[in-house]
């Protein structure tokens, strides 16, 4: 099995009667006992209990919602260092893109919405750790599925990626398996633009291993999903350009 230096972007309740009272009869000797003085009942009128309410359920936030609690949501992204562009009230899908990598970080299901155990992570300030502590550091971690950079030994930004889907694929009549080599390289090439490879388009790709690249694409899952390269969303590659945030040279290790 080989592998293949390349590619691609594409991913109610009742109440009973009551008891009536209980009146003796008459007797010759004895006059009628009148309404009035009747003895009242001691038997208890007895109710059927009432249902307890459901409790309600723990309010999520999730693609398409609007309003303030998406504006704290995303600003609390970004003080923690995942990026989600501009906090604008709207949770699409660059704020999902960011709740994902915020749960993959804490070790949660990869649902993208924000629930209780998704809050509970932002309100501890969940982050990744980095293992460089020298310099400006593109890390790729491969367990977590997420692309960071680094300064210093300091996590600035973190992604969402998507890397090799260690699944086999064919290719002009041969068999590779996609999978993103661990090791450290640098970035030596890239395009700004969409690269129409063999295995399909980039977008502004930066090379780092041969044929593999960090790029755009409109699908990034929140799971492997490529044929090597690390994919992240287009609106964070084009962040990525226009910030010079992964210029020429710039070290990546893949772990």
């Amino acid at each position: 099995m080989t592998l293949l230096a390349g590619c691609d972007s594409g991913g109610s309740s009742d109440t009973a009667a009551p008891v009536p009272s209980t009146v003796p009869p008459a007797t010759p000797s004895t006059p009628a006992t009148t309404p009035s003085s009747a003895t009242p009942s001691t038997q208890p009128t007895t109710t059927a209990p009432t249902s307890t309410p459901a409790a309600p359920k723990p309010q999520q936030l999730k693609i398409g919602a609007k309003g303030a609690k998406v504006t704290t949501l995303q600003e609390r992204l970004t003080e923690l260092g995942y990026w989600n562009g501009k906090a604008d009230g709207k949770f699409g899908g660059v704020t999902q893109q960011a709740v994902y990598a915020l749960q993959k970080a804490a070790g949660l299901g990869r649902d993208g919405v924000v629930g209780p155990k998704t809050q509970k992570a932002l309100d501890q300030g969940v982050r990744p750790k980095a293992k460089s502590t020298k310099g400006h550091i593109v890390e790729i971690n491969l367990n977590r599925q997420l692309l960071m950079l680094v300064d210093n030994g300091k996590v600035t930004q973190v992604f969402n990626t998507a890397t090799g889907s260690n699944q086999h694929y064919e290719f002009e009549g041969n068999t590779y398996l996609a999978v993103t080599p661990r090791g450290h390289f640098t970035v030596s090439r890239q395009i700004d633009g969409q690269r129409d490879g063999p295995l399909g388009p980039l977008w502004r790709p930066k090379y780092f291993n041969g044929g593999i690249a960090v790029h755009g694409a409109p699908n990034i899952p929140p799971y492997p999903a490529s044929h090597g390269c690390a994919r992240l969303s287009n609106a964070a590659i084009n962040w990525i350009w226009a910030n010079n945030e992964i210029p020429l040279k710039t070290k990546v290790w893949v772990y």
